[in-house]
C-alpha cells in the first residue's frame, strides 16, 4: 500500500455511499416487508391462535399491572389503566428497536454473506417486524378505549392523585399517526448505529440489555410524573422524567391516544435526538459499512 492509499481514501468510505445504502434500503420495501412478515409467521408457526398471542400477552400484562398499581398509587382505574396500557405498547416498540436493533446484523449473518442487499434492509426488517407486533398490541388499546371511553373523554380528568387535569380525548388523537412515524424513523437509526457497533463489540447487546431494565423503572410507564410532587423538594424532581429521552418519545404518542395535554417541548426534544441520531448512524455506516460482512 502506498502513502496515497490510506483507509480514508477508500472510495467505499464516503457519506455518499452510506446515504445510497440507506436510500436503496428504503426502496427495497418488498424485500424487508416480506422478511418481516416471515419473521412473524415463523415465530408463531403451528400455534393455534398465531400472532394473537402478542395481543393476549399485552392484555394480560397491562391488566394485571394496571389493577395492581392503580391500588398502590391510589389512582382511578378508569384513567390509569389506559395510561399504563398505552405506555406499555409504546415501550415495547422502543424496547424492541433498542434490544433487537443491536442484533440486527448478527441475526442476519447468513443473508448478509449471501444476499447482495443494502445493509439498511436488515434494520428496516427489524423495525417493520416490530411495527406488525405493535399493530397487534393496539387491539388491546382499542378494547381498553371502548371500556373506559367515558372516563377519557371527560374534560379535566386526572390520571393519579395529585395530578394535573387533562383536556380529554378528542380529534387530536390523530397526532399519534405522525408520532409513530417519528418513532419508526428513530428505530431505523438505532438499529443501524447499535447494529454496526454490536457486530464489532459483542458485549454491547448484554450491556444495553442490562441498562434498558433500569430505564424501564426510570420512565413514567407504571407511574406518572405528577406523583413526584408528593415528595416535595421543588421543581427539580421533574427533571427525573424530563432528562429521560425515552419519556419524550413515549409522550408524543401516548398523550394524544389518551387525551393528555400535548406539550410541544416533547416534539422539540425528539426532533433534536432524531437529527443527532441519524448523523451518528451515517458516520457509522460511512466508516464501517464495508466491514460488517466480515465482522458477523
Amino acid at each position: 500500500m502506498t502513502a496515497a492509499e490510506t483507509p480514508l481514501d477508500n472510495p467505499s468510505r464516503t457519506f455518499g455511499r452510506a446515504w445510497e445504502d440507506i436510500r436503496n434500503g428504503f426502496r427495497q420495501r418488498d424485500l424487508w416487508g416480506h422478511l418481516g412478515w416471515q419473521d412473524i409467521k415463523q415465530r408463531y408457526r403451528r400455534s393455534v391462535i398465531g400472532p394473537l398471542w402478542i395481543t393476549l400477552s399485552m392484555a394480560v400484562t397491562a391488566t394485571g399491572l394496571g389493577l395492581l398499581y392503580s391500588q398502590l398509587l391510589g389512582a382511578p382505574i378508569g384513567t390509569f389503566l389506559p395510561y399504563l396500557t398505552v405506555g406499555f405498547i409504546v415501550w415495547q416498540f422502543i424496547l424492541g428497536c433498542v434490544t433487537e436493533g443491536t442484533e440486527t446484523f448478527i441475526a442476519n449473518e447468513g443473508l448478509i454473506k449471501h444476499l447482495p442487499a443494502p445493509l439498511s434492509v436488515y434494520a428496516l426488517r427489524t423495525v417493520w417486524r416490530l411495527t406488525l407486533m405493535m399493530a397487534h398490541n393496539l387491539l388491546v388499546y382499542v378494547i381498553v378505549l371502548a371500556i373506559f371511553f367515558g372516563d377519557l373523554t371527560t374534560p379535566g380528568y386526572i390520571i393519579s392523585t395529585p395530578g394535573q387535569p387533562q383536556p380529554g380525548l378528542d380529534w387530536s388523537v390523530l397526532m399519534a399517526i405522525p408520532a409513530f412515524f417519528v418513532l419508526a424513523i428513530n428505530g431505523v437509526w438505532v438499529a443501524l448505529l447499535f447494529g454496526v457497533i454490536s457486530t464489532r463489540y459483542r458485549d454491547i447487546p448484554q450491556v444495553i440489555g442490562a441498562l434498558i431494565n433500569l430505564a424501564f423503572f426510570g420512565t413514567p410507564i407504571v407511574w406518572t410524573p405528577d406523583l413526584l410532587s408528593r415528595f416535595g423538594g421543588g421543581d427539580w424532581r421533574v427533571l427525573i422524567a424530563e432528562l429521560n429521552p425515552i419519556y419524550h418519545f413515549l409522550q408524543i404518542m401516548r398523550a394524544p391516544l389518551i387525551g393528555n395535554t400535548q406539550s410541544w417541548h416533547h416534539w422539540a426534544v425528539v426532533g433534536g435526538i432524531t437529527i443527532i441520531g441519524w448523523l451518528l448512524a451515517l458516520v457509522a455506516m460511512r466508516n464501517y459499512r464495508a466491514r460488517v460482512p466480515y465482522w458477523v
